[in-house]
């Protein structure tokens, strides 16, 4: 990326639509939209976020009438000046806007450049960075208040006071290093072990929130699983309110698993209808009952559906199955069909139990309960910072290791250099999150590379 060149892209979706807007930054850029706009005022002469309304001309010939907002340097998303090109939405004038300003001496923009310039020009930190991303790209209430916090610095803020302690931490031991040869301790050790033990419970409870983060950010993945006939394309059906999987009464009709979600309580889940779940020499089938149980092992939720009809000795064979691949997993027993036959909660059974009939719609809202509950979202609801970035997760992860060998370390009397350089190490770890350290190009690279091109 050349610094301050001026660059442009189509900053809204691709296609037609009422009005697109384009996003220039960079050197100059005010100077050279104004060359071909015409309004009442020039646009050099105009305060930062301002709007101005006139035409851009292509020589004489109109290009089209526009909105133009400016953004002067350093208060801009960029931290460079920024123009904001409203026009209509047909896809030749877009085109032509920018076959106009490449003219000008403009590039296009690669993808995520505006923010990276954000990032490069202290607008933001590396994590913040990730979240406008996250944002743009958020399907649920709750991935979207997640991404927004983050965006917001949340997530910056818990980092940065972590370092600081670090910071404190690892001055305390280089002054004792300093004054080696005096035998002087100006590290109290039972205060660096309390210190120690604040920065690890922290790390591990943010690491410990990339679980919730993870499934906020993909979706929860829930299994539906049981015999064939049990009802489980139905229940799709029910739970998606439409007819998403072909229903029959013959045994073994789904051969795949079909994928689908639906958003409750400002979360997406992801229902996965799976095939039925027995013995059989069909090749075939049996490949699908070999992915149901790869979808088990994938699931947040399991849904176990078996026929109400059914024989008590089937139930327990199945459900002793399931529950024995759901040790880490949600898992709710539906007992399908109670609209012919209900039946009581079975001895055997140790996990949640609804009666439900996936053709009458009866349970449906029980489920919906069901799944809104097997997810703890009191951090979201609390605005605790929830990690939602794999990258994120890794580093702290590794910084917890790094934490937890100080801890041995000082346990062991090991030496200050040492100590000190674990400490630093940790820093780096943390530092890899937010920027706050030199960070590899091609790490930018792969992170920025995954923005659409006009953010």
């Amino acid at each position: 990326m050349e610094n301050n060149q001026p660059i442009v892209a189509i900053a809204t979706p691709s296609g037609m639509g009422a009005i697109a807007v384009l996003r220039l930054s960079g050197k100059a850029v005010i100077d050279i939209v104004n060359s071909v706009f015409h309004g009442k005022n020039p646009l050099s002469q105009q305060k930062g976020y301002t709007v101005h309304f006139g035409a851009i001309k292509d020589a004489d010939q109109v290009v089209d009438e526009v909105l133009v907002t400016l953004f002067r340097a350093p208060k801009s998303f960029t931290g460079e000046d920024v123009v904001e090109i409203s026009c209509h939405g047909s896809t030749y004038i877009q085109q032509r806007l920018l076959h106009l300003f490449i003219e000008k001496g403009v590039r296009m923009a690669e993808p995520g450049e505006f923010t990276m310039r954000g990032f490069f020009n202290g607008k933001m930190d590396l994590s913040q960075a990730e979240a406008v991303a996250d944002l743009i790209h958020a399907e649920s209430e709750a991935s979207a208040k997640v991404a927004l916090q983050q965006m917001r610095g949340g997530f910056s803020k818990e980092l940065a006071g972590l370092r600081e302690q670090l910071i404190n931490f690892a001055s305390l031991i280089e002054l004792e290093l300093d004054f080696s040869e005096e035998d002087v301790a100006f590290a109290d050790r039972d205060q660096l072990h309390q210190l120690l033990d604040n920065i690890s419970a922290v790390v591990r409870s943010l690491s410990e929130s990339f679980r919730l983060g993870n499934v906020i950010k993909n979706g929860i993945p829930v299994a539906i699983v049981g015999a064939p006939n049990a009802g489980k394309s139905t229940l799709l059906n029910a739970l998606l309110k439409e007819e998403r999987a072909i229903v029959s009464d013959i045994a073994g009709t789904t051969r795949d698993t079909i994928e689908d979600e639906m958003q409750l309580g400002g979360l997406t889940y992801r229902f996965i209808d799976t095939a039925g779940i027995r013995e059989t020499e069909d090749t075939i089938e049996s490949i699908g009952i070999k992915k149901a149980y790869e979808k088990i092992d994938q699931a947040h939720i399991v849904l176990f559906l078996f026929d109400s009809r059914s024989s008590t000795a089937d139930v327990k064979r199945d459900y002793d199955d399931i529950k024995g691949r759901c040790t880490d997993k949600i898992l709710v027993v539906l007992a399908n069909k109670s609209d012919v036959q209900a039946v009581e909660k079975p001895d055997f059974i140790q996990h949640s139990f609804i009666n439900l009939s996936a053709t009458t719609g009866e349970g449906i809202e029980d489920i919906h309960r069901a799944l809104t509950s097997a997810v703890e979202t009191n951090a979201l609801s609390n605005n605790e910072v929830v990690v939602t970035n794999a990258r994120h997760f890794q580093n702290l992860e590794q910084t917890l290791e790094v934490i937890i060998r100080i801890k041995d370390g000082l346990n062991n009397g090991i030496s200050g250099d040492f100590l000190a350089q674990d400490v630093r190490e940790a820093l780096r770890y943390l530092g890899n999150i937010t920027g706050a350290i030199e960070i590899d190009r091609d790490i930018l690279g792969t992170i920025f590379g995954k923005f659409c091109i006009g953010k």
